[in-house]
């Protein structure tokens, strides 16, 4: 039974072993656990073992803006599951994006055929920043998954005529706009195919028009009773959130335009940039090859499709256009993490060319490949920052005396929780500034940009601290540690 199902299905099954070997291996050490993992960590943490409800979802970078919960809740089990231990939640987002492999396997061997699944499953496998945003924690790394589910189970409802996918189709949205707000510029492009759909069942006066406007408001309901956590959070917060967005919207002269023609400059741009990224290996000159053999390939392969992948064809053309038209508008740098919504698409349509284009679509498969592997993550030693933490957390604990003390730290493009939620999980005796004043402070300092002097630093937790000495430092793999101790004179505040 198990023989001929694996005969069957051997090369998927070595995609997804090869995507599930370059997420998981030394996750622990490649994995990022920066502040804001440290952040999410400590949340779900605090609801698991004391039942804090929470009603709003990470920060946005911009806007004061907060996403939704369900992040949170969706990674709490994975946390739980790992005693705690932040490599759970990024080993659930490392087999996630495993499964997107597959999805994105699924998706285009339905919608087209079976060498455009392979292929297209494969580079995104071995895609370097595909990679990258699958090995840790962090609520972007969920977006090509359910983005692409969305879009699945929305076109399926319309082709197949089952409007109840709507239903489903409204549940991954609510994960995408709890991965990112940039989730938002999927709307205009099913709302295309939503509105040609429903001027042909009005034509035709079909009597699918009835279920099609129904399951079209059950999937409304569903999204708008998703919001409840945020509008329970706003009515405390008197709108905080509502606000921050309509700031965003309207107070446009840094953050969008609202005008689609003033996209048209950037779309070139945007179009290399998101194929040298995803698919080029970071190769600026190979990228921009790249971008306009897929270019021209894409005229071609629509000459080149067969009457079945027409529709499909078409689906993943508009989504690609619309989600650059969407980056477009935006006036502020563009990350690869924004892209997450496309991540599907990309692969998929540059798959199709590579199909069409036959032989020479296959040297440009074996060169994608090529850039890609010479641009794996592997090729960077792990960064092994939970480790780093917890070698520092085990220095603290063991100067401290076990007593009590303040922690503070100085960094230019980090903060604090991951340290505290280390020190919290050893049991350390850490308390917080102002509600109690220790009789020692340790101070931490990343010395990445940023100058390591706690001594009259102007840093509110160093400050409140009070007069004091540095009474020892310490440095582990290129941070260094401070212990500061009362004093009441400022002359005998000088370093060891």
């Amino acid at each position: 039974m198990l023989k001929p199902f694996f005969k069957k299905n051997l090369v998927l099954i070595l995609i997804l072993l090869l995507a599930s070997f370059l997420r998981l291996y030394q996750i622990s050490g490649y994995m990022e656990f920066l502040g804001d993992q440290g952040r999410d960590i400590t949340i779900i943490k605090n609801f698991l073992q004391h039942g804090d409800l929470f009603f709003i979802g990470p920060q946005t970078s911009i806007g004061n803006m907060y996403l939704g919960p369900y992040f949170y809740y969706f990674i709490a089990p994975s946390l739980l599951l790992s005693n705690f231990n932040p490599v759970g939640p990024a080993i659930f987002i490392a087999l996630l994006g495993v499964a997107t492999v597959a999805l994105i396997f699924f998706v285009a061997k339905k919608w087209f055929n079976p060498k455009v699944a392979y292929i297209s499953a494969f580079l995104f496998a071995i895609s370097p920043v595909a990679i990258k945003y699958s090995n840790f924690i962090w609520n972007p790394n969920i977006m090509p998954f359910f983005s692409l589910l969305f879009v699945y189970f929305f076109i399926e409802s319309l082709k197949s005529k089952k409007y109840h996918y709507f239903t489903f189709a409204a549940l991954a949205f609510v994960m995408v706009i709890n991965s990112h707000y940039l989730g938002l510029a999927l709307l205009p492009f099913v709302g295309i195919f939503w509105l040609i759909e429903l001027i042909k069942l009005i034509k035709a006066r079909s009597k699918n028009l009835k279920p099609y406007v129904l399951y079209t408001l059950i999937s409304v309901f569903i999204f708008l009773a998703s919001l409840t956590p945020q509008i329970l959070f706003d009515i405390k917060h008197h709108g905080q959130n509502i606000k921050a967005l309509i700031t965003f919207f309207t107070q446009r002269e840094t953050t969008v335009n609202i005008k689609p023609y003033k996209a048209l400059p950037f779309i070139v741009p945007l179009f290399n940039q998101v194929n040298t990224s995803l698919i080029a290996g970071k190769n600026i000159i190979f990228g921009y090859i790249l971008s306009i053999i897929f270019a021209v390939g894409l005229i071609f392969a629509y000459f080149k499709k067969s009457k079945k992948e027409n529709y499909n064809f078409w689906v993943m053309f508009v989504w690609y256009l619309a989600g650059l038209i969407s980056l477009a508008l935006y006036k502020n740098h563009i990350y690869d993490h924004y892209f997450g919504f496309l991540f599907p698409v990309v692969f998929i349509l540059i798959a199709v060319t590579i199909d069409k284009l036959k032989i020479f679509g296959y040297l440009i498969l074996i060169a994608i490949t090529v850039f890609s592997f010479l641009q794996n993550p592997f090729i960077y030693k792990p960064n092994n920052q939970l480790q780093t933490d917890n070698k520092i957390a085990d220095l603290i604990i063991a100067n401290s005396n076990d007593q009590e003390f303040n922690f503070s730290l100085l960094a230019k493009m980090n903060y604090d929780p991951p340290y505290r939620y280390v020190l919290s999980t050893k049991k350390a005796k850490i308390v917080d500034l102002p509600d109690k004043l220790a009789n020692q402070l340790f101070v931490v300092c990343e010395p990445f940009q940023i100058d390591c002097n706690p001594i009259n630093n102007p840093e509110w937790s160093i400050a409140a601290f009070g007069w004091s000495k540095i009474e020892n430092q310490w440095q582990i793999n290129g941070i260094k540690i401070y212990k500061l101790v009362h004093t009441a004179d400022t002359s005998t505040s000088k370093s060891k």
